[in-house]
């Protein structure tokens, strides 16, 4: 039986740039694909959040360049929360799946490992 999951996955720059932004989104989404053994087909959508301190680019943007053309994207601004880290991209992938929750692999990179160090992939 297929189940929609979801995959949480973050990572952070070091610039407020559309190229470290694009960069490292397109990181995490190749990580977060590979980890979990995903074909594009099975990538339901996706929900994008920055903190407030990055605005120079979509993350879609980035997706889209790596030919998520039919994925359902969407980015919104994280919760101004203090003390929070910053420069921090995060997403929830939305997956149809025979796997189970317990299953999925959730992808925490660069200073974001600090969210999640469970999930964080030391590369």
């Amino acid at each position: 039986m297929v189940y929609c999951r979801g995959i949480r996955g973050a990572t952070t720059v070091k610039k407020n740039t559309e190229e470290e932004i694009c960069r490292a989104t397109r990181e995490l989404l190749e990580h977060l694909v590979s980890e979990n053994e995903l074909q594009l087909e099975d990538i339901a959508s996706a929900l994008f959040t920055l903190t407030e301190d990055l605005d120079a680019c979509f993350p879609a943007k980035a997706a889209r360049e790596i030919g998520w053309t039919e994925v359902p994207l969407m980015c919104a601004r994280e919760i101004p929360v203090p003390e929070s880290l910053g420069m921090c991209i995060r997403v929830l992938l939305h997956v149809n799946s025979t796997r189970s929750n317990a299953e999925m692999r959730h992808v925490y990179l660069h200073e974001a490992i600090r969210l999640r160090p469970s999930y964080g992939l030391h590369k």
